[in-house]
């Protein structure tokens, strides 16, 4: 009996020391955010559904190199990573979803590994679990898009080069991973890598003296490795194509840097990341402030240098969207790793922490704890928490049945906010010493968490079109498609792509309805089926689109 409980406590130390692993507690802390749904999953529209059934055209034609009948205008890299998990696992929306599923895990541990090297373990696992609970990093983290596997691409090469100095015994192969990392980046989101690259100028050119790294010949071929696939796809598409092949790929980019986007000003990105990162640019601006004032040595150039080019790049760059923007996240969660941990540093002793600045430099500082910041945002948040939580019961008890599913999340992130307050009641005004930093801390991750677990929980972050993928699932209209083929007449891009996507059988488009043959099935749009002069009857309606057989 004796031997059993030593054996069992063995045991329990061994899942301690496992669970106490970074990489192990990272996966289990983003793991969940990854897979909680609805039990429903349907594509997104527009790019997420492109990408998903461009890759079924080259899995159901067998086709990887040319299955368009034009030339196209993107590097196949995602296309190809997504088509090899449909061979995997079967064509589904959750098999497109995977890659970019394990593109975010793998870019949490380079956030800790990259952290770990500029900063510290502490930092590092910080920064890797506040990256994981940024609402718009973990929502590409779920779809079938290229940006997490390139930002993914992007940390190895910086990673690299970090370790291309820390380890100059293995330079070669570091210089090596680095250039075919950049070298891959461009198979998987074509020239966009060329801004990640030129932020790294910076830290390449100002810092050459001491790292070599643009005259090592290693980081080169590197480079060149990794267009290896890329070159192949186009002499292969050229062969078919001819010079189209390369005038799409280059219109393309033109095009896209040229365009006057009237929706989004150069401003754009000042509001949208705060929002969509809420609520960690605050700290990260903060953390930003302290390193500027502390520079980190060796590594300025990447921490603070690569982003804030980035930004600019991105920013003069005509076309702007939020998911072009997911390459500065990582940096914005290491940014505010740096600030939350100075708060909880003030929150554990009290006053400012000892930092090596100048006297002058240290006033700022100095009143933000002479106000006690980490004390008034507990209250703050903790205010925020009561006024969510009361809302959301109002919404529960009152509200309609289309509101109600989101009361779920404003309750979930209202209780976890009221963590913030208790904590410093709890150590300030009961004397609960165990009430650490630590706790402190996690008052911030753990209402994040719980508010993005309980969207995807309703579907939120997997479920975007369910109504057009339950009527294609009905079995009226799903023993149609399976063995008739339909056509549309310049039904809108966004239905299309799903419909491409779902249909056992690709629709074909028309230039007209006179062209549609009889006894044959359509997609129109519903105010378009009174004025047919053809007879047909409707088999049934979604949305504003119908589908519609002609009898003659």
């Amino acid at each position: 009996m004796l031997y059993k409980l030593h054996f069992l406590r063995h045991i329990w130390r061994q899942i301690r020391l496992v669970a106490s692993l970074p990489y192990f507690s990272l996966l289990v802390w983003i793991l969940p955010l990854l897979l909680f749904t609805s039990g429903h999953n349907s594509l997104m529209a527009h790019d997420e559904a492109l990408y998903a059934s461009r890759a079924r055209l080259m899995f159901d034609s067998a086709n990887w190199i040319t299955p368009w009948e034009r030339a196209h205008h993107k590097t196949p890299g995602p296309y190809w990573i997504i088509a090899s998990f449909y061979e995997l696992f079967g064509m589904s929306d959750t098999s497109a979803r995977i890659p970019s599923m394990i593109a975010g895990i793998f870019s949490l541990w380079l956030v800790y590994e990259i952290g770990k090297s500029m900063l510290c373990k502490k930092l590092g696992w910080l920064a890797a679990a506040i990256l994981s609970v940024e609402f718009l990093w973990l929502q590409y983290s779920r779809l079938s898009t290229p940006d997490i596997p390139m930002v993914l691409l992007v940390l190895l090469a910086i990673l690299s080069l970090i370790k291309t100095e820390l380890n100059p015994k293995y330079r070669n192969f570091w210089s090596f991973i680095a250039g075919l990392s950049l070298g891959l980046g461009f198979l998987v989101r074509s020239f966009m890598i060329f801004l990640p690259i030129v932020a790294l100028f910076p830290y390449l050119i100002w810092e050459h003296r001491r790292h070599r790294h643009l005259t090592n010949p290693i980081l080169y071929l590197g480079f060149f490795v990794g267009l290896i696939p890329t070159c192949v796809w186009l002499w292969l598409s050229w062969l078919h194509y001819g010079n189209q092949s390369f005038a799409e790929l280059l219109n393309f980019v033109v095009n896209q840097g040229s365009k006057n986007n009237s929706q989004n000003d150069r401003l754009f990105y000042l509001w949208n990341l705060p929002l969509k990162a809420f609520p960690w640019t605050f700290f990260g601006l903060l953390g930003l402030f302290l390193i500027v004032r502390r520079p980190i040595p060796r590594y300025q150039l990447i921490l603070v240098g690569f982003p804030l080019v980035l930004f600019v790049e991105l920013s003069l760059f005509s076309t702007r969207f939020s998911h072009y923007s997911l390459c500065l996240y990582p940096f914005i969660a290491l940014f505010a790793s740096v600030g939350l941990n100075w708060l909880g540093n003030i929150y554990q002793i009290g006053i400012t922490p000892k930092l090596p600045l100048e006297k002058g430099k240290i006033k700022v500082l100095n009143l933000f704890a002479k106000k006690n910041l980490p004390r008034n945002l507990s209250y703050s948040f903790g205010g925020l928490g009561v006024l969510l939580v009361i809302a959301s019961i109002g919404v529960l008890s009152w509200g309609g049945s289309d509101i109600r599913k989101y009361a779920s999340i404003g309750l979930a992130m209202g209780l976890g906010w009221l963590i913030l307050p208790m904590v410093w009641i709890g150590r300030y005004h009961f004397d609960k010493k165990f009430l650490t930093a630590r706790y402190w801390i996690a008052g911030w991750l753990i209402p994040c968490w719980l508010a993005l677990a309980a969207m995807g929980s309703i579907g939120l972050l997997s479920d975007y079109n369910p109504v057009l993928k339950t009527f294609l699932q009905q079995s009226a209209i799903a023993s149609i498609l399976q063995s008739h083929p339909t056509y549309y007449v310049q039904i809108d891009q966004k239905t299309q792509v799903l419909i491409d996507f779902y249909l056992p059988i690709h629709a074909q488009e028309v230039a007209s309805i006179s062209q549609i043959p009889p006894l044959s099935y359509a997609w129109i749009y519903t105010d378009q089926s009174p004025k047919l002069s053809r007879p047909h009857r409707i088999i049934g309606t979604v949305q504003q689109y119908q589908l519609i057989q002609f009898l003659s």
